[in-house]
């Protein structure tokens, strides 16, 4: 039993996250638990990461204090170990089969005790945590080691680990090795904490088949301000990267007796596809979900090649098909599929049943009637977000069905939307058709998710993949063929050494392409392979082995979805002893943690499984119009906009604006009626009616562009759009520079609808809209937030953004671009530049120009503040005026600057 706890004690929450521990207290008595030391070591070694997290606190209180130890991991990781040592003492976490554990963690439950250790707190993490109490003045060490394989997709491995120290720590170090003897091609960090003052504390160096990233910034870089003890440290690390390839069988690692066989050839074609996209409408799919799923559609349909063939089912009630058979992905035919799916409506209930196998039998007559290319592949997409509610409705029954009605000859994938659909009920159907099931989240990237998706399977490569070994070399190898492959993903296949193995190991790989088979011969020095991998000392020893067994474990449970009652139970017994025998925290075993006499005697880590997470909704914001509100009307002579203020929490939000004459009156909401809701100032009211009465002063504008000017010259131009060809505009190009800047300008709102930049090396593009930024960099796309602090390093290009909404994309060598989501007055997205003295002499655009032989008038005979600019040929009438400078951020300040209306 716990001792009580003194009147003055703090309630602490000790969270560590895979880089860092987080400290939080509730009470003035701040950091009584004190983290002196953190460090993690990850190491990467051809793609499986082994991660050592070791957390070392002390109690600095005169009392006993209670900490929480939280950290996060990857959802498909395993946890391998977990300790503590107290007082020179260590109580380990013994895993033990789940049955055996059961009453452990019953009796937890029964004392009203959290007995869940693990449960899944995001879109690719779960959450680990224990609790112990610590006497005063002493030490506890905590350590927790995991491991996953890295996953190809979409052209790169990724490694997510979480930053939120929430407290300074005087000894912080993240080291992470990578080794990859193929070498590596490409690394890229990605953080959404880091800025430019703690750029320093992050370092990078890389050879051919090595990398090391270190991250171990002072106590100083920790802090926000000399005022203030808090971190800046909060938020996400990211490391990409992938390996050199070549058209081939792929590379074999041998190591202590265990090889794994990595395969994904370059400079394939693409196989032609035939594709039907199957789309819930039923009712649960209004408002955002059917918005974002015709914004996603219609980014898909654009990206078919001409030889795909394609059609779309809607169903809700009934199901609904686009054309009668599959038609060519045409220019004509995709853009009436757009039409279709940007009309599409959600209501009634779901089909799914019906929908299904309407979408088989139009591919069954096409195959029949020989209407498709020869060679191509086969498969159906299909997205919902709830369980059948219309015709049949036994998920059983309509897994059989789809099953039979398929018989093998295409791929199924299942998209669930959300998380009132039964992702088990999905992930079987398409495990039992070839394909995969991906779980969707609601949030503002869920069109992106969508996109992304179907990029994973979009570029069939091969069919009908099959490895093969020499039987007498190799033994115990995991699964060896394969219905597709796709382009930037991998295949990797896994086995033991016999002990007699000869001293090559030679691999065939065969695979089918549109019009012939295709061969691929590998041969991997069985002594040669195992000396490269004994002398690192950066790497993880004995990782293969390691490697070969977390493999082996997550294809036996992805097996036991679809298998009958009479082969589950075989799977299962396999993967349990795997997961015994190598201490890996999987959905069949739990890890009871031990701690000193007098407190809590056991809790029980369990890993959660997919179907079964339980997530909050978040709250909603409900707007009204003023002329809506039970009070007085507010109107503003002039202005045609509506007024509109936002309820949060059924509180009208006091930051909001309201236009005047005078620009914006901050604050207009003050007070509250006697029933406890809103009302508006008489006060304000007044004011608001005097201003409109009397002509005020136009309050100074951020012009549309601020652009430094060439040469010498400290002076900036000042541009706004009066006036353009059409709302789609090239900015900027400059072709020596790989860049491009375009732009949609709606001159009724007089702003961007958006900006867009792309480079050409690397290749990257960042699409920014008022509403958030979306990078694309080759096929991957990713979403933020602005005003979120992101700090990407890629080689030739640095992408930073601040607090202030401020967007920077820099290199040594190129012009700096800036894209800000500017909330002053004359709000919207603005385009800043610098180091615009290394545009090439090729630059162009509407912008571009005035780079190139810009030539000055004399100023105007009778108003000095008058002259005239040339500039490729066209003379441009410049005033000099005052205009509110966007580039520090808001407010803005006042500058004097040359301004001219294109």
């Amino acid at each position: 039993m716990k001792p009580p706890a003194p009147a003055h004690a703090c309630a602490i929450v000790l969270v560590l996250l895979p880089l860092l521990a987080v400290l939080q207290t509730t009470c003035a008595q701040k950091n009584a638990i004190d983290i002196y030391s953190l460090t993690v070591d990850s190491r990467v070694s051809s793609r499986f990461a082994h991660t050592v997290i070791t957390s070392r606190v002390v109690n600095r209180a005169d009392s006993m204090q209670e900490a929480t130890f939280q950290m996060e991991l990857p959802k498909k990781a395993f946890i391998t170990n977990f300790s503590m040592i107290i007082d020179g003492v260590m109580y380990p976490g013994n895993i033990k089969q789940k049955d055996a554990a059961q009453k452990q963690y019953s009796a937890a439950v029964a004392r009203g005790e959290s007995a869940g250790l693990v449960k899944a707190t995001g879109r690719k993490m779960e959450q680990f945590q224990v609790s112990v109490s610590v006497a005063p003045s002493a030490k506890v060490t905590f350590e927790l080691v995991y491991e996953e394989l890295l996953k190809r997709r979409l052209g790169v491995y990724e490694l997510l680990l979480k930053v939120q120290p929430r407290q300074l720590v005087k000894h912080l170090q993240m080291d992470i090795h990578i080794f990859e003897p193929q070498g590596i091609s490409f690394l890229e960090t990605e953080s959404t904490f880091m800025t430019n003052e703690l750029a320093d504390a992050l370092t990078i160096s890389q050879n051919q088949t090595k990398a090391h990233i270190r991250f171990k910034p002072t106590l100083s870089q920790q802090q926000k301000s000399a005022e203030q003890q808090d971190t800046v440290v909060d938020g996400n690390l990211i490391i990409r990267y992938d390996v050199n390839r070549t058209l081939s069988g792929g590379s074999i690692q041998i190591e202590n007796g265990y090889f794994v066989h990595y395969f994904a050839p370059e400079g394939l074609s693409m196989i032609p596809k035939n594709v039907i996209f199957v789309i819930d409408t039923s009712g649960s799919m209004m408002g955002k979900k059917i918005r974002q799923t015709r914004e996603a559609l219609i980014k898909i349909l654009e990206d078919l090649r001409p030889e795909d063939h394609f059609n779309l089912i809607s169903f809700s009630r009934e199901a609904t098909q686009w054309k009668p058979s599959l038609v060519p992905a045409s220019t004509q035919n995709v853009e009436e599929a757009k039409k279709y799916a940007n009309s599409i409506k959600a209501q009634g209930g779901t089909n799914i049943n019906d929908a299904m196998l309407m979408a088989v039998q139009l591919l069954d007559t096409a195959t029949r009637e020989e209407q498709l290319p020869s060679g191509s592949v086969s498969l159906f997409l299909l997205l919902t977000d709830g369980d059948p509610t219309v015709g049949e409705t036994n998920p059983t029954k309509i897994q059989k069905n789809v099953q039979e009605a398929i018989g093998g000859q295409y791929s199924l994938f299942c998209l669930g939307f959300g998380f009132d659909v039964s992702y088990a009920f999905l992930e079987k159907l398409a495990l039992d058709n070839g394909g995969l099931a991906r779980r969707i989240y609601e949030d503002s990237d869920s069109a992106l998710q969508l996109q992304d998706f179907y990029q994973e399977v979009a570029n069939p490569l091969l069919t009908a993949v099959t490895f093969e070994y020499p039987s007498n070399a190799v033994e115990e190898v995991t699964q060896d063929n394969f219905r597709l492959f796709f382009k930037g993903s991998e295949m990797v296949v896994a086995g033991k050494l016999r002990a007699q193995s000869p001293e090559v190991l030679s691999a065939i790989v065969s695979g089918q392409l549109p019009m012939e088979n295709i061969t691929f011969q590998m041969e991997s020095q069985v002594a040669k392979q195992e000396e490269e991998f004994q002398k690192p000392k950066y790497i993880f020893h004995g990782f293969m082995e390691r490697l070969w067994a977390y493999l082996t474990i997550h294809q036996l449970l992805e097996r036991m979805v679809s298998a009958s009652d009479a082969d589950k139970q075989a799977l299962e017994t396999q993967a349990l002893g795997l997961s015994l025998n190598y201490s890996f925290v999987t959905p069949l075993t739990s890890m009871v943690v031990t701690k000193p006499e007098g407190q809590e005697q056991s809790q029980v880590a369990e890993k959660p499984m997919e179907n079964g997470v339980n997530f909050s909704k978040a709250g909603v914001s409900l707007y009204a119009r003023v002329h809506d509100l039970p009070s007085k009307t507010v109107g503003t002579p002039g202005l045609n906009a509506p007024v509109l203020y936002r309820y949060t929490s059924r509180k009208l939000d006091p930051d909001l604006r309201i236009p005047s004459r005078k620009g914006f009156l901050a604050n207009p909401l003050l007070a509250s009626s006697s029933s406890g809701g809103p009302t508006i100032l008489d006060d304000y009211l007044d004011e608001t009616m005097e201003a409109t009465t009397s002509a005020a002063p136009a309050p100074i504008q951020a012009p549309t562009v601020i652009l430094p000017l060439p040469g010498q010259s400290t002076d900036q131009l000042c541009v706004d759009i009066k006036r353009t060809p059409g709302p789609l505009l090239l900015l900027l190009s400059d072709p020596d520079q790989g860049l491009e800047v375009t732009g949609e300008y709606k001159m009724e709102k007089a702003q961007f609808s958006w900006i867009e930049v792309t480079f050409k090396n690397p290749q990257l593009q960042v699409h920014v809209s008022p509403e958030h930024v979306v990078v694309t960099r080759g096929r991957r796309s990713s979403e933020y937030k602005w005003k979120e602090t992101l700090f990407v390093v890629m080689p030739g290009l640095t992408m930073t953004m601040d607090k202030a909404g401020l967007l920077l994309l820099s290199s040594p060598d190129k012009v700096t671009i800036g894209l800000l989501s500017w909330d002053g007055l004359g709000e919207g997205l603005r385009l800043l530049l610098r180091d615009t003295d290394r545009f090439s002499s090729h630059v162009d655009g509407i912008l571009g120009r005035f780079y190139q032989g810009v030539l000055w008038g004399p100023p105007d005979t009778t108003d000095d503040s008058k002259r005239t600019l040339r500039a490729r040929g066209f003379d441009f009438d410049a005033t000099r005026e005052l205009k509110l400078d966007y580039q520090e951020g808001t407010p803005g300040t006042e500058i004097s600057c040359w301004s001219v209306a294109l």
